[in-house]
């Protein structure tokens, strides 16, 4: 078999050669915990692809299953005594692909057409969104069926509804701080798609809270999709490096980006690393990705807030209150302390620390599509765990995060909130 050019992947020759087979991996992969494949392992995948390069396998439609069986968790690089970037390997086998074979329907509509363009993306979510009150039944509390418009993400599964008005429609570009309250700071807010069109209220919310402590916000309207879905879990760079160049552009002249999702903070830092194609996009992405801040390490880290800053509203007071660590932001951001420093602040509320916090809840964007009953099966791991707390209410840092753990929870019949920390805050 002739040997084919994998551009991307030769990118990542040296993550490749550096894996020894130790097996290290195969304690932690929550890919592997479910399936016990050695392809479902960071070990067997590195295989795989060394094969794949060496001209012994080809790139078809099961080995690109094989490489999708990934939540880029991260777990595995953590873990790794040798520091092979496995997850930086698959994303570039991702890319490889998309380049010999194209994007398939529905995502090629969706990501190339719809996502680079906004107010199209918006009036499309909403669209669907009433059709979804017409044609699927509500579900238990505030969630519904998913609408076939976000990409079918599994019969039964539950999301919260689409905001009846969205994030950038509802408070303006420029929120300066309350009136004779000192400006220490002025930064730009990415908010993300699921804050802009499914969770409305948490962005009003962390704009509020910003202005009280002396913040100009800014939520630029060219800002668009941060392309996690697109380049790091499809594979399309091309499309990918449409939507980096939006935002780089969108927050030009601003010392500090903050923003809710972890996974798109850790998907615009990464810009550098998988888009950058000319010296000057690399040097725009650099400058870019050097300005994200997670909204707790800014508030933390930057700001420095003392603890008495942080108040729970007085609906939360008495509660018990445990924290799930997204991938992106624990892993990949190395934001850890920042967050259980202001839950541990609130007086009025009960913290406990979950088991293995850290632990995938298995989201992972596209995965969860492609995949959902081995998401499913993750999940229920990380429910047992929230259950173990006896917590009232679950907090993470990813509205990502937020939709996996509502619908597991849902599923058992669990009563536990879920909620973005700076839901909690008053």
């Amino acid at each position: 078999m002739a040997r084919e050019p994998f551009p991307q992947l030769e990118k990542f020759r040296a993550d490749l050669e550096r894996c020894t087979k130790c097996g290290f991996c195969m304690s932690s992969c929550p890919i592997y915990q479910e399936e016990r494949l050695e392809s479902s392992v960071a070990r067997g995948k590195i295989m795989l692809i060394r094969e794949l390069l060496a001209g012994n396998l080809s790139l078809s439609n099961g080995m690109a299953d094989k490489l999708n069986r990934c939540t880029l968790c991260r777990t595995c690089a953590q873990n790794c005594p040798a520091q092979t970037e496995v997850p930086a390997v698959i994303t570039a086998a991702r890319a490889d692909k998309v380049a010999k074979k194209g994007l398939s329907f529905p995502y090629s509509f969706i990501f190339r057409w719809l996502l680079p363009r906004r107010r199209l993306f918006g009036r499309t979510v909403r669209l669907f969104s009433w059709l979804e009150r017409l044609l699927f039944p509500r579900a238990s509390g505030t969630l519904r069926h998913l609408p076939f418009f976000l990409t079918a993400l599994g019969k039964g599964r539950h999301i919260p509804q689409v905001a009846p008005e969205f994030l950038r429609e509802s408070v303006p570009e420029v929120s300066p701080p309350p009136q004779g309250v000192p400006v220490r700071y002025t930064v730009g807010y990415f908010s993300g798609c699921m804050t802009d069109f499914v969770f409305p209220g948490l962005g009003k919310k962390i704009i509020s809270f910003l202005n009280r402590q002396g913040v100009t916000v800014i939520l630029p309207e060219s800002q668009g999709c941060c392309g996690a879905p697109v380049f790091l879990g499809a594979g399309d760079l091309a499309t990918g490096r449409r939507l980096a160049d939006a935002n780089a552009r969108a927050f030009e002249g601003l010392d500090y980006v903050i923003t809710d999702c972890a996974t798109c903070a850790s998907a615009m830092k990464d810009y550098p690393r998988f888009l950058a194609d000319t010296k000057e996009r690399e040097e725009s992405y650099r400058s870019f990705a050097m300005k994200i801040r997670d909204i707790t390490e800014f508030l933390v880290d930057i700001m420095k807030l003392p603890p008495e800053a942080f108040r729970a509203s007085p609906e939360f007071h008495g509660k018990t209150v445990t924290w799930h660590e997204p991938c992106h932001l624990g892993r990949y951001l190395g934001v850890k302390e920042q967050p259980r420093r202001i839950l541990k602040a609130l007086k009025d509320i009960k913290y406990v620390e979950m088991p293995e916090a850290d632990r995938c809840c298995g989201m992972a964007g596209t995965f969860s599509i492609h995949f959902y009953e081995l998401s499913r099966k993750i999940a229920a791991k990380k429910v047992a765990a929230i259950t173990a707390t006896g917590a009232d209410i679950v907090v993470t840092g990813c509205p990502g995060c937020q939709v996996q753990l509502a619908d597991s929870l849902a599923l058992q019949g669990s009563n536990t909130r879920v909620m973005h920390i700076m839901e909690l805050l008053e």
